[in-house]
């Protein structure tokens, strides 16, 4: 006698666009009974059904920038543009279900494995996702079409030359990386994806020599950008395609064949690079090799204090060249001249005409009739929504005055990968929030060994910044060019090794331009020597920004000055006698006073209470912390967008 017995098993998925993925299992119980000789036989089967919810017919718009189309065609790559407004094969596809690839019954919760291919197919509530790797890549029809789109560009190039794999002595390996490129909004700019080389792979001697490439100094930017609000220049962005395509190698560099475009002709030979591509050590110093050839024999001239600025004169009309890999800053008072600029480098590399400077590198430029405000509302969000903190309560100091940063005050944290994540990333809000620079200097002290109090120390720091997203770095147009700077320290501060903290702030006018909050590098044995200390580093500051000035043809109307609060070192300053007790400052000493003495710098005492350099050496409380952030020029954009900045 025959049995039928049905088992069944459901799961219910809710996916990211607010429809359900549901699978059914059956197992059917074949019993033919029989006592010893009968038997059963489980038959299993399943069905799975997919539910979403309707989508719109109206596509959104989106805006992706574009050469000029006076540009000349060039054979170098150009990126993918957004695949939500372009004709491709799928522009919409619709939705996977999730795929789940971990095998494993119960993965450990800080493995590999936890739930990683989930979260990628389940979080997103966009149809377009980073694949992580090139097979997920080729499946998806926008990433495949724009992989190919690359490797095209890259053979019209001549990046490489097939040969023999017998001629490399070192083979490097070579990958795709997919990134999704959005605008300060939020929306989707354009799908992203490079075929990179395993730099890690390469051999020093053989592969490569010199890897240095000078980047722009984050000083410098807010210096230039001073300088053409206060003077209303043009400000003008522009993006290279593919910049490190076009340095020469002048290292013989193999690489293999890109995954999934391999030579079914010559399966086993391997590339010989041509050109730099990305990944290389050297590739960044390449690159701007090229360009620096190329803007030299047109005229224009790297200034000494910062390689990357590129300075030209036309009659009286100054043209200054600012350069971070391949984002490029343009200003000056004529704009025909920058029009002119543009033509002439889009003869030489391919690249996209940004139009007046919005956001640059993570900073978005807003203009106001006030001038300028530089913010990173955006990249704050983005890291506070890492730490999964976006509902965190907000409060209104970075740090409390109680706290005390010490390494071994409290037990080890044992993720110390996610503080040094987020701190690192921290770091990078020095771009335009002094008001941060002494907290996160002091966390990222202890990135080697992170206890719960720096981890505490941390949240409390997202705090803070989830309550101050709106705010900014305002340079005014109506201010002064006058150097003058405010120099503090804090002495035997560091509960650890009893080391003083030095910091500064720089100021051209009423715009802050360069600002630190640093830990002095030897003890300071009284008050006076750590101030000195101090006011020898922001004297070494502020001699670089007046040798800067005098590069761009800026002659400043008073001799610049330093306020100090502390009198003893004020007074050594323009001491003419060297005391023995100071033998140990012998070099800061000579090195300030040299200064003073020759009439190019002025040191001033200053009240303990004006002095806005307190807020970068010690934590204080809220009253003084916000009189001092409000007095070195940071505003709040929703009031200046309503008009309210005085």
């Amino acid at each position: 006698m025959l049995g039928f017995f049905i088992h069944d098993l459901r799961l219910f998925i809710k996916n990211g666009g607010g429809g359900w993925w549901w699978w059914w299992w059956w197992w059917v119980v074949v019993d033919s009974g029989g006592g010893d000789n009968g038997g059963s036989l489980w038959i299993p089967f399943s069905i799975h059904l997919t539910s979403s919810p309707p989508t719109s017919s109206t596509t959104p718009t989106t805006t992706s920038h574009t050469p000029d189309s006076s540009t000349p065609s060039s054979t170098l790559p150009t990126d993918q543009p957004n695949p939500l407004t372009s004709t491709l094969p799928n522009p919409t596809p619709t939705p996977s279900p999730p795929t789940i690839h971990n095998t494993r019954r119960n993965p450990k919760p800080n493995s590999k494995y936890h739930n990683s291919d989930f979260k990628l197919y389940t979080t997103t509530t966009s149809s377009f996702i980073e694949p992580p790797t090139i097979t997920h890549a080729l499946k998806h029809p926008s990433w495949r079409h724009a992989m190919q789109l690359e490797f095209d560009a890259l053979k019209n190039n001549n990046t490489w030359t097939l040969v023999p794999s017998s001629h490399a002595l070192n083979l490097v390996g070579s990958k795709w990386v997919y990134r999704i490129k959005y605008y300060p909004d939020g929306s989707i700019d354009r799908l992203k994806r490079r075929l990179v080389a395993k730099g890690f792979t390469q051999r020093p001697g053989i592969d490569y020599l010199e890897t240095f490439s000078p980047v722009l100094k984050p000083a410098t930017l807010r210096l230039i950008l001073t300088l053409a609000v206060s003077q209303g220049w043009v400000l003008h962005q522009l993006d290279i395609n593919n910049a490190f395509l076009q340095g020469i190698l002048n290292e013989d560099v193999f690489i293999s064949q890109p995954p999934g475009f391999g030579d079914p002709a010559f399966p086993t030979h391997v590339c010989k690079l041509n050109k730099a591509i990305y990944g290389l050590k050297q590739a960044s110093r390449a690159w701007y090799d090229e360009l620096k050839s190329y803007l030299v024999s047109h005229g224009f001239k790297p200034t000494i204090s910062d390689s990357s600025l590129f300075t030209l004169t036309v009659g009286s009309s100054p043209l200054y060249i600012l350069v971070y890999v391949d984002d490029i800053i343009i200003t000056g008072p004529s704009a025909s001249l920058v029009t002119r600029f543009i033509k002439l480098l889009s003869n030489k590399v391919s690249l996209k005409d940004l139009g007046s400077l919005s956001y640059f590198l993570g900073v978005e430029v807003l203009p106001h009739p006030h001038g300028l405000l530089l913010s990173q509302k955006k990249y704050i969000s983005d890291i506070i929504n890492k730490a999964n903190m976006s509902d965190c309560r907000p409060i209104t100091t970075p740090v409390t005055c109680s706290e005390t940063f010490t390494l071994h005050g409290a037990p080890t944290y044992p993720s110390p990968t996610d503080y040094r994540s987020i701190v690192g990333a921290l770091q990078y809000l020095s771009m335009t929030l002094p008001d941060i620079a002494f907290t996160v200097n002091k966390l990222s002290q202890f990135m080697h060994a992170p206890t719960h109090q720096h981890w505490t120390t941390l949240k409390q720091l997202l705090r803070y910044l989830q309550g101050t997203l709106s705010k900014g770095l305002l340079l005014r147009k109506n201010s002064p060019l006058h150097l003058h700077a405010f120099t503090d320290a804090d002495w035997a501060g560091d509960k650890d090794n009893y080391r003083s903290t030095t910091g500064y702030v720089v100021f051209l006018g009423s715009n802050p331009i360069a600002w630190s909050s640093k830990r002095q590098t030897t003890l300071a044995h009284s008050s006076t020597e750590a101030e000195f200390r101090a006011v020898a580093s922001t004297t070494t500051e502020v001699q670089w920004l007046t040798n800067l000035l005098s590069e761009l043809n800026f002659k400043l109307p008073l001799i610049p000055v330093i306020y100090c609060d502390n009198l003893s070192a004020t007074t050594y300053s323009a001491n003419p006698v060297f005391h023995s007790r100071m033998k140990h400052l012998a070099l800061d000493f000579h090195f300030v006073r040299e200064k003073v003495q020759n009439g190019s710098l002025r040191v001033t005492h200053i009240s303990g209470d004006d002095q806005l350099a307190d807020v970068l050496t010690k934590p204080l409380l809220r009253p003084r912390f916000q009189l001092l952030v409000s007095k070195i020029g940071l505003a709040n954009s929703s009031s200046i967008l309503r008009g309210n900045v005085k």
